[in-house]
């Protein structure tokens, strides 16, 4: 028999004398790494702490002989928590070496070191312990049993509270970067998953576990919860349905507890409600023991601490969602279709085409049946578009009434988009039959970008609409090149116009009867620096779309009133100046008074100033168009209708408007060998004396055609015959050597 104290100065026991420990539940285990190039010093300390639990884990121990081996088996293994390693090996001074490269090479300062030496005496205790960062120093005789038992509970305690302390930084470091990088795609995971590493630290617990939350994927009600953060073995699932864990029991907690919404806390796990009804998420850990009340109330206050930054994270992730997400279709907004666009031309631009649909007349319905009518005539464009092409095409809501889908050019035709408007679509009470316009623009002849592939579908879209045929344009380069070449004709235009670079030039109108000169047509004239002048049919149209027409237009008022007063003073108080105005200028709501103001400004005599408006101008809005003639009218300006014949207006209108003259359109004139000509021409000169209205003709360059529109009864001519358009400067020298 041995003695207590005996028994207690000896390491190495036989494994039947000791005492048997009381079976226990254990959770984990703690990893202890011995170093020692002596077998025995391993048997005799496995046999003396194999039964030992510490913090209700048990012990799993690895073996190496050497500083080599060691420093080998770390890098692999880094999760050690206690190091019992021999100081001399292969060398002296061996163990410590191994120490300095495990703090300062692997970078694992959590693992606890215990040194142990046959050489008692080789290195002071204390300059040991401050330089190399050990737990323990002890000669291998002092270290008996109960002491090696003390020394390994000690440095395990000691472990864990520093992995629990980094385990800590590391949780709010995550929380730290999701808050600052809220606008990064996966911040909601990052957030989430700090939440789990967190909590578990403050439990003093290295639990796994998830945080989950419903998401309305599909943007209906729907039960859809999803792990939007983890740790541990669940880290995989983030993303993931919660069903793909294949866990009942997680999912019966997290489930239990968003419907609760409320805490549970049980001897196997704990699950924590966190956020509101409106961003609500349960945070499920393994802890496998209950959870002590000091840990419940440090959950609270870090749960109550960390719910709003939750809700602001997921009113950001909403954020994300509607920037991408069309609200109203549930269907790619513009800024993801871009990308959409863009990623297929990267991966696949063969045989793939991207279409814009746009509902013709859309505003119509809106306007007429209301916003939610119209609302629900987009839903059902996009259900349809969807059961069509859903399983081919990726379709997209990308503007008010654009839809944009691409696919194969195969199954994306001209004929298969245009089928989905042949039946009415139900909305309410209403069958609303619409038609659509479609751009098309084949990706293998598209730019690269998506925004600039966009652009070329939209190309071909507006012109498209243009079409009085059909109701479908493919995009070529050659309409960008047009589109491009006009932008460059108008920016110079405007930058020529405010530089006053454009002209003026008058062409006479005489009398047919005296050949005196009675009148001018004001013709705009632009001229380039290389010599030669831009055709007005060319830039006017251009003047008109961009709304320049109407700075312009104001301008050529001012000048013809400017002239007017010339004439006036040069004794020409005969002569009047016709102006041409188009419909933008008709559309602008000062339009009449500046005519008006720019008259009274230069004192001219109202009935000299004619105004000259075509057949489509009329045609455009007559309305609009008559209720100011009729007030520029009243205050004494003239009104003439210009190319007369060959537009497409009533007579009815005709007969409301307040004109003075007709004029003939040079057309008719060239055509007076054709017997159409010269009876259209005709007819246009006793409608107008039917009518009370002077007529002129137009483009007259020979004598024989001056004799022919005379012989119909028409009073004024005005053409090449008599002279051509002609700057200010050269007009008052040709009045001088004509009659007037």
């Amino acid at each position: 028999m041995v003695s207590k104290a005996t028994e207690e100065e000896f390491l190495f026991l036989a494994k039947e004398e000791q005492e048997a420990a009381p079976e226990s539940p254990h959770s984990g285990e703690w990893h202890l790494l011995i170093v020692d190039d002596d077998e025995e010093i391993h048997t005799v300390t496995r046999r003396a702490l194999s039964d030992l639990l510490v913090l209700n884990r048990k012990l799993v121990f690895h073996h190496v002989y050497s500083g080599k081996e060691a420093l080998a088996f770390l890098k692999t293994n880094p999760n050690i928590a206690v190091i019992l390693l021999d100081v001399v090996m292969e060398s002296d001074n061996a163990g410590l070496q191994v120490v300095q490269q495990i703090r300062e090479q692997l970078k694992l300062d959590e693992v606890r070191i215990v040194l142990r030496t046959g050489q008692p005496g080789y290195a002071p205790e204390e300059s040991v312990i401050k330089e190399y960062d050990i737990n323990d120093y002890k000669t291998k005789t002092e270290l008996t049993r109960n002491k090696l038992v003390t020394t390994i509970i000690a440095s395990i305690r000691s472990y864990q509270q520093i992995r629990t302390i980094n385990q800590n930084r590391l949780g709010l470091q995550k929380i730290i970067n999701a808050g600052a990088n809220l606008l990064e795609q996966h911040s909601l995971h990052e957030f989430s998953e700090g939440v789990v590493t967190q909590i578990s630290s403050l439990i003093g617990l290295h639990a796994e576990g998830v945080l989950c939350a419903q998401i309305e994927d599909d943007g209906s009600a729907s039960d859809n919860i999803y792990v939007l953060g983890a740790a541990g073995n669940y880290a995989p699932y983030i993303k993931c349905r919660l069903e793909r864990l294949n866990n009942e029991r997680i999912i019966q907690q997290i489930t239990r507890c968003l419907d609760q919404r409320q805490h549970i806390f049980t001897d196997r796990d704990t699950v924590l409600y966190l956020g509101n009804s409106e961003h609500a998420a349960a945070v499920y850990l393994e802890t496998n023991r209950p959870v002590e009340d000091f840990d419940r109330q440090l959950i609270e206050v870090f749960l109550s601490n960390i719910s709003i930054g939750y809700e602001n994270v997921t009113l950001f992730q909403q954020l994300k969602h509607a920037a991408f997400i069309d609200p109203l279709t549930k269907t790619p907004n513009r800024n993801e279709f871009t990308v959409l666009l863009q990623d297929t031309r990267r991966l696949d631009p063969e045989q793939t085409v991207a279409v814009l649909v746009d509902i013709d007349h859309f505003s119509d319905v809106n306007d007429g049946l209301g916003q939610e009518i119209g609302n629900e005539l987009l839903v059902a464009v996009t259900h349809r578009l969807v059961a069509q092409f859903g399983e081919i095409a990726q379709i997209g809501r990308i503007g008010a009434d654009v839809f944009g889908l691409i696919g194969p050019q195969s199954a994306l035709t001209p004929e298969s988009l245009t089928s989905i408007f042949d039946m009415p679509f139900q909305c309410s009470e209403h069958a609303l039959q619409v038609n659509a316009t479609f751009g098309f623009c084949r990706l293998k002849d598209s730019a690269k970008q998506g925004i600039s592939i966009l652009k070329q579908v939209y190309i071909a879209l507006n012109r498209a609409k243009k079409h009085l045929v059909q109701n479908f344009e493919y995009y070529d380069a050659q309409m960008e090149t047009m589109m491009m070449e006009r932008l460059v004709m108008l920016r110079s235009l405007r930058s020529d116009f405010q530089r006053n670079k454009l002209q003026l030039w008058y062409q006479p109108q005489v009398c047919l009867k005296t050949g005196k000169v009675i009148g001018l047509e004001a013709l705009l004239r632009w001229p380039q620096a290389e010599g030669g002048f831009v055709s007005p049919a060319t830039f006017i149209p251009l003047a008109e779309y961009s709304g320049l027409i109407i700075e312009i237009g104001d301008w050529v008022l001012q000048q013809a009133c400017l002239m007017l007063q010339q004439l006036t003073h040069a004794g020409y108080t005969g002569v009047r100046i016709a102006v041409n105005v188009s419909m933008p200028q008709f559309r602008h709501h000062r339009f009449v008074q500046s005519v008006i103001d720019c008259i009274e400004q230069y004192q001219v005599e109202p009935a000299r100033l004619e105004l000259e408006i075509t057949e489509s101008v009329v045609m455009d809005d007559p309305k609009a168009v008559i209720a100011a003639l009729e007030q520029l009218k009243a205050f004494g300006i003239k009104v003439a209708i210009d190319d007369f014949g060959i537009g497409f207006s009533s007579l009815s209108y005709l007969q409301q408007l307040p004109l003075d003259r007709i004029k003939i359109d040079r057309t008719f004139i060239k055509d007076f060998q054709g017997v159409t000509g010269s009876l259209i021409a005709e007819t246009i000169v006793h409608l107008g004396q039917k009518l009370g209205l002077a007529t002129i003709a137009e483009g007259i360059e020979t004598a024989e055609q001056q004799q022919l529109v005379a012989a119909m009864g028409c009073e004024e001519g005005q053409g090449f015959l008599y002279a051509q358009a002609m700057p200010a400067t050269e007009l008052f020298q040709y009045l001088k050597t004509t009659k007037s």
